[in-house]
């Protein structure tokens, strides 16, 4: 775990095999580096007890104490190229969060995306069909929040409740 601000978060991506959760082409040791990516609905139920999937304004609150959208996310992205993509901008992981750039799964089957982007889910709606997520990438040291389908598979932090 780390503390982040007022925060209790895991140091490293959810890795609970459930239902509806996949490793990243399948491959299981994808899933010792990257943690699993879940559906929204099985995101929600996947954290032990004592944790729970992150709202929007718990995720909201991480952003605002490393310094805003435009520059937190460098501050929770791993150093280096071993497993982000060149450049890796910005990345210090000044936050000890230890970010890792998963991929996702799309509702097609698919997987895309591992080594640029890392998505995490948030526990919050955005419409009956999507929930707010974060983003963090290879090329930004920025954080995107969106709404996107509960269907996708990303990654999961769990923060203690």
């Amino acid at each position: 775990t780390v503390e982040i601000g007022s925060q209790t978060w895991f140091a490293v991506n959810l890795n609970y095999n459930t239902g509806n959760s996949w490793c990243y082409d399948n491959n299981g040791s994808n899933c010792d580096i990257y943690g699993r990516l879940y559906t929204w609905e099985a995101a929600t139920s996947a954290c032990p007890d004592g944790w729970h999937l992150p709202s929007d304004d718990e995720w909201t609150t991480l952003i605002d104490f490393l310094g805003g959208e435009d520059v937190a996310g460098g501050k929770m992205k791993e150093t280096g190229t071993t497993h982000w993509n060149s450049p890796n901008t910005g990345a210090t992981n000044s936050s000890g969060f230890t970010a890792l750039p998963g991929g996702y799964r799309s509702t097609n089957g698919g997987f895309y995306d591992r080594g640029s982007f890392g998505i995490w889910w948030s526990a919050t709606e955005y419409s009956s069909a999507s929930a707010w997520d974060r983003k963090l990438g290879y090329d930004t040291d920025g954080v995107d929040r969106d709404g996107r389908s509960k269907e996708d598979g990303f990654s999961v932090r769990c923060v203690r409740d």
